[in-house]
């Protein structure tokens, strides 16, 4: 029997948890949808196994991955792109028509590419020295806004493979727009496909960026955890273990995680340290503790209390001093809604009517406040640099939704009075 450590088996890892279970309805969704040549988007609240799905779907050769910050501009992204393709580089003095300067792509030392030479002397990337007769490898400059160029330099050295773009909400709101429309060229130009990975419970947000995408796109949920596939990933880190939790336990984890993996794999992390499990047990053993499964949950919540407290003070600061504070007031509904409805998402006629029953302006409140205001809730906490986000919006069904578990479960443990007064507003 294979010894593993138990970190190696519950809780939060880098790599693709051994007891990683297989969702029929999303595992094998993608890996059709990857089959499709399009665009495939990989949705989902935070720490639901987005990541992880593509991991287990994709091996690390099939595709180079951009980790996407909330300060790029498209000329970061295709940088990052290129780098990761193999190009080293450089800013040129040139400029663009925008007047902004060029990017000169060069091939790195030892990049190995199908067929480089045949395609790059059609694109004339590559010129030939009279000294040596051999071969060279001329920069190719090229304007990052323009998604043809980022497709001549990346077919000129054959590149085959997915390109990844993890958080990809984080990118700034006229960053997302703008790559919106590079995808289009980028899916009729080339067979170059993107997977972007995004924390949006939204399944055609990038579609809603821009409609031409429509039918060039794919959607997987990885968000759905259903109570057998969470019982399965607790059994698959048992027989990993060869230890047995009490049923009442894991009944309990299920219905207290609110259906988040992350919740349920540091929970069992947790109780196997309280019964003194750090391995795999030679003979089978039950873990023994005198916690219920609720309290090991609060455990794992309360470790980011502090970060949910500084999301509302951040939050209800808004972009900056209004007269309206819309966004102060935009947590009123989220904080004191019943936990079942904030799971659901709150709707958009729900939202104005908890607002017109509390904000200063009542009913006078514009409607185009209220919608600019959820529009931009993406926008706010990515400036706020709030990470993961707790919120989103789903402009095209209008409802709002709370995009990290945990927050919900934190928010059953609150004095929800004393939050509201925390932040200025009244419960």
């Amino acid at each position: 029997m294979r010894v593993y450590k138990t970190d190696e088996v519950f809780g939060v890892s880098r790599d693709k948890p051994i007891n990683y279970v297989v969702r029929d309805s999303v595992d094998e969704k993608l890996i059709n949808d990857i089959t499709l040549n399009k665009h495939v988007i990989i949705y989902g609240s935070s720490k639901q196994g987005k990541t992880c799905l593509r991991k287990h779907c994709l091996d690390d050769s099939d595709y180079i991955l951009v980790q996407c910050q909330n300060r790029w501009g498209l000329e970061k992204l295709a940088e990052a792109i290129l780098k990761e393709a193999g190009f080293k580089v450089e800013v040129s003095e040139t400029k663009t028509i925008e007047q902004k300067n060029k990017l000169v792509a060069k091939i790195s030392t030892g990049l190995k590419a199908l067929g480089f030479f045949e395609v790059a002397s059609e694109t004339g990337v590559e010129t030939e020295s009279n000294e040596s007769n051999s071969k060279q490898l001329a920069p190719i400059e090229l304007d990052p806004s323009d998604p043809n160029d980022l497709v001549n330099a990346l077919e000129a050295i054959g590149f085959d493979k997915f390109i990844v773009l993890e958080d990809f909400h984080y990118l700034p709101q006229e960053t997302q727009e703008s790559y919106a429309f590079f995808l289009k060229t980028i899916h009729e130009r080339s067979g170059i496909c993107f997977i972007i990975v995004a924390v949006w419970r939204e399944e055609n947000r990038i579609i809603l960026l821009n409609g031409d995408l429509s039918g060039r796109v794919v959607s997987v949920d990885a968000d759905e955890w259903k109570t057998d596939e969470l019982r399965k990933v607790i059994s698959e880190g048992e027989s990993l273990l060869n230890v047995k939790f009490k049923e009442e336990f894991k009944t309990g984890l299920i219905k207290g995680s609110l259906g988040s993996v992350y919740i349920v794999q540091e929970s069992c992390l947790r109780a196997c340290k309280a019964g003194e499990i750090y391995q795999t047990e030679a003979m089978q053993r039950t873990v023994e503790s005198h916690r219920l499964a609720e309290s090991f949950i609060e455990e794992v919540v309360a470790e980011s209390g502090p970060r949910y407290s500084t999301f509302l003070t951040n939050f209800a600061a808004g972009f900056q001093d209004t007269a309206l504070e819309m966004y102060k007031w935009l947590l009123h509904p989220v904080i004191t809604s019943s936990i079942s409805d904030l799971e659901k998402g709150l709707g958009y006629r729900q939202i104005r009517e908890a607002l017109e029953a509390v904000h200063p302006s009542g009913s006078e409140l514009n409607a185009g406040n209220v919608t600019q205001a959820l529009s931009a809730i993406p926008a706010l906490q990515a400036k706020k640099k709030i990470k993961p986000f707790v919120l989103d919006y789903d402009q095209a069904n209008k409802r709002l939704s709370v995009v990290d578990r945990g927050f919900l479960i934190w928010l059953s443990t609150q004095d929800i009075d004393a939050l509201c007064a925390d932040i200025g507003i009244a419960s």
